[in-house]
């Protein structure tokens, strides 16, 4: 059981390391930039496999494998439209303290175990996501805003596919593992708050 959950933690932790920093759109291009920009952020990191985590946990719980693709499409459709909101200037209150208790809500929510019907579950990542995309919107700098928001959203989707991967595989071992994850998540949710 440990070596089980050694080999987890490992796949966690190396799914929740950048690749690359933020780039220059003006070097790399405004696509690139969009790319690299959720993969920088550990908040950003944990949020976006702690949604596939959830999505695995909640397909095997409620038997509704819609949940695999409902709750992460909800997420990248609800943070694209923060995207647009944070685009045309709009103010979202809270967007830095919602982001960090994304993580942190996320967290539990996988670390519990909560059953929710897969429609719920989707508001609830769409309510996190908004703020999301709002501070990729804010952020754009001299990026292109189309191709910056493709490219956030193609890798957002990786890392909900990452965490999807992950939930099914651990899911396979003990559902218990996916709910230290979970805590994991929290617990490093609460060390970008103080830390």
């Amino acid at each position: 059981m440990l070596r089980r959950l050694s080999i987890s933690a490992a796949i966690f932790a190396a799914a929740a390391v950048p690749a690359f920093a933020h780039l220059d759109p003006l070097a790399h291009g405004s696509f690139m930039a969009g790319v690299s920009h959720p993969l920088f952020g550990l908040d950003h990191i944990l949020v976006m496999v702690a949604v596939g985590l959830w999505a695995a946990q909640l397909s095997g719980q409620n038997r509704d494998h819609r949940a695999l693709w409902m709750v992460p499409l909800a997420f990248v459709a609800a943070m694209a439209l923060g995207f647009a909101a944070g685009v045309a200037g709009m103010p979202l209150p809270f967007v830095e303290p919602a982001i960090l208790a994304s993580v942190i809500a996320l967290g539990l929510l996988v670390a519990v175990s909560v059953r929710l019907p897969t429609i719920a579950c989707s508001a609830v990542v769409g309510v996190f996501a908004l703020f999301h995309g709002h501070a990729h919107g804010v952020e754009l700098g001299a990026a292109g805003a189309l191709q910056f928001g493709i490219g956030f959203m193609i890798a957002t989707a990786l890392l909900h596919m990452s965490g999807i991967g992950l939930g099914l595989f651990v899911s396979r071992f003990s559902p218990n593992l996916s709910r230290i994850l979970g805590a994991l998540t929290a617990l490093l949710g609460l060390s970008l708050v103080f830390g």
